[in-house]
């Protein structure tokens, strides 16, 4: 009824075929060997985000810092903008890739090209911008312009009539009772804009992005003979 034989005992055969396939583990050994792994997978990790980092800060973005009040309401001395580099390689099917009106751009100063100026673009080339009485007439029409504030808009000059070479820009600040541009000093070269401002990151209780002009009255600018000229 029961069976009192011994067990029956499991054989290993070392030179079986199904233990081909087994390794021996050390544990210390493994472990210290999968740290050495992940620290090296870590390390390729930050050197690449690096490297990114890099890539953008050289070819598309770059901070700046403002200084002084010429671009008042808009902007206010010390904040920390992001500028857009892309419009210096002239990436035309990108709206971020050109300049256009209303733009608020980074550029070399043409008197004194060792300093950087910001200011907003208000004529375009191949236009002819006049001031009259303090407001802006782009080929004879009238830029409305609703990011002015009249409390820094108070002396109303009249400038002569300057028509725009291609090429070039017609800059101005949006204070303009306390602005030195394009009234003062003339065009500035496109060569010399070097990125658009698009985003505050400084002060934090203005952190955004910027506010770009809409002129729904004015016609497109004659970009279309430049682009033939440049062929």
């Amino acid at each position: 009824m029961f069976d009192f034989r011994k067990d029956k005992q499991i054989s290993f055969d070392p030179h079986h075929m199904d233990d081909h396939g087994i390794d021996v583990i050390h544990p210390r050994r493994e472990s210290k060997r999968g740290i050495w792994i992940e620290g090296l997978r870590l390390f390729r990790d930050i050197f690449l985000i690096v490297v990114v980092f890099i890539l953008i800060g050289v070819f598309a973005v770059q901070p700046v810092v403002v200084e002084g009040t010429s671009m008042v309401p808009q902007l206010q001395d010390g904040e920390r903008l992001l500028v857009n580099k892309l419009v210096y390689y002239k990436i035309d099917s990108v709206s971020w890739g050109h300049i256009e009106r209303g733009d608020i751009v980074v550029f070399w100063y043409p008197k004194e090209p060792d300093k950087s100026y910001v200011k907003r673009v208000i004529g375009m080339p191949g236009e002819t911008v006049e001031v009259r009485d303090g407001k802006v007439y782009i080929d004879g029409t009238e830029l409305k312009e609703d990011y002015l504030d009249t409390e820094h808009n108070q002396a109303l000059p009249t400038w002569p009539a300057k028509r725009i070479e291609d090429h070039y820009y017609f800059v101005m600040g949006d204070n303009r009772d306390n602005s030195s541009d394009s009234r003062y000093w003339g065009l500035v070269p496109e060569k010399y804009i070097y990125g658009k401002a698009f985003f505050r990151y400084w002060k934090p209780q203005d952190m955004g992005f910027l506010e770009h002009g809409r002129y729904e009255n004015m016609p497109e600018p004659p970009l279309k003979d430049l682009r033939a000229e440049d062929q």
